[in-house]
């Protein structure tokens, strides 16, 4: 099988780690970029619209300065690394924002299944633990917490994102230092889907807000942050919770003994918990009733609910999940099943209008374990994960 690419970034330091990465992936950054160009063209085009893509791109920098600038020099060391100017970088890591204010439709995002609990006996304390686990990354002895995702995106940028390393450095964060982390994230952004050598990982869907656009911390660069800095569940959340945002995204973190989904919103923020079975299933709308309120994704392409219907009946009564082939037997449904949850792309349509599954994630935190197969549920099998490991040393 042909393996995705993996890039390795050896710096440690926020402006060098850029440069690194911008060297090493400048000619699929650039590659990356022009499809973004015209998918936001497409997309701004198609809804009467017109977009200052710099302008955007820039304020989302300025919003990032403000909450955590060693992301903005890093993302400065990707522009110097690829040659391109830095607009271009904070436009890709603000990508969700720029899409948001083209109101775009996104059709077919991302679903996420998470179980936590003791096997068998485990329930959910209604706080993202298991009965009896303990309340950090770590903790939780004799429970078992299993996620996975697929991650649907537009079927032009298959090729635009890759698996990553990235070496950790002593510190605060606010002065250089970093967790090491593993993940998926596509070419020029910082992360988005990943297992921190603490314990720590995150999950990621797109939700839509009546109030979303550019202009705020971009939510990868929050995943990013929550990736990099979060040494434990609670510090994982606080992070998340914390973030000025402008776009909407439910961020699903994961430890050994607890779970929680993180709904980001530019109307605030909420902690969703596990169900009484120790299960937590996302789709693409928000589930807290307050943010539920400004709910505009759904109200629009109601097929989220119909995913969070049928992955919910598939979960129910189940003991978690036994490993990789048992997610993606989970994640595989079609629309003779009732819901698209493994999308394909037509054979025809314009840019911004082919979703398809492009990779499907497994993290299991207490064995320090993530997994992806690229491509979508429906086509992984014996050999196609490819595991992937946190840096170390």
């Amino acid at each position: 099988m042909n393996r995705r690419a993996h890039l390795r970034l050896e710096e440690t330091r926020p402006r060098a780690r850029g440069r690194e990465r911008g060297r090493r992936a400048a000619a699929e950054i650039a590659r990356t970029w022009r499809t973004y160009a015209e998918l936001f063209d497409a997309t701004a085009a198609a809804g009467g619209r017109s977009l200052d893509v710099p302008e955007l791109a820039l304020a989302s920098v300025a919003a990032t300065r403000a909450w955590a600038p060693d992301l903005v020099e890093e993302m400065e060391g990707v522009a110097e690394g690829a040659d391109v100017p830095l607009w271009v970088v904070a436009a890709l890591n603000a990508r969700t924002e720029i899409l948001s204010e083209a109101a775009a439709p996104r059709a077919g995002e991302c679903s996420t299944v998470v179980h936590v609990g003791a096997s068998r006996s485990g329930t959910s304390a209604g706080d993202g633990t298991a009965s009896g686990a303990g309340n950090g990354a770590g903790n939780g002895a004799g429970n078992r917490t299993v996620g996975g995702q697929s991650w649907d995106w537009h079927e032009e940028l298959a090729d635009g994102w890759h698996a990553q390393s990235v070496r950790g450095a002593a510190g605060d964060p606010a002065d250089g230092g970093s967790l090491a982390f593993t993940g998926i994230t596509e070419y020029g952004i910082l992360g988005k889907i990943g297992l921190n050598e603490a314990g720590v990982g995150v999950l990621f869907n797109i939700l839509g807000h009546a109030g979303d656009g550019a202009g705020g911390v971009p939510v990868h660069l929050v995943a990013r942050r929550a990736l990099g800095s979060a040494a434990s569940f609670d510090e994982a959340i606080a992070v998340i919770t914390g973030a000025p945002v402008s776009a909407s995204t439910v961020m699903t973190v994961v430890t050994a003994g607890r779970a929680a989904s993180v709904e980001v919103s530019p109307a605030g923020a909420a902690v969703v918990h596990p169900d009484a079975e120790g299960w937590l299933v996302r789709t693409n709308h928000f589930q807290d009733p307050v943010l539920a309120a400004g709910e505009h994704r759904g109200r629009l392409e109601p097929e989220t609910y119909d995913r969070l219907r049928v992955l919910g009946e598939r979960v129910r009564g189940r003991d978690g999940i036994a490993g990789p082939d048992d997610l993606a037997a989970l994640l595989t449904a079609h629309p003779g099943d009732g819901a698209e949850v493994c999308c394909h792309a037509p054979a025809g349509g314009r840019l911004g209008t082919r979703w398809a599954t492009l990779a499907t994630v497994l993290v299991e935190p207490a064995a320090g374990l993530f997994q992806v197969h690229d491509g979508g549920p429906c086509t992984a099998g014996p050999g196609t994960w490819e595991t992937l490991a946190v840096p170390t040393g």
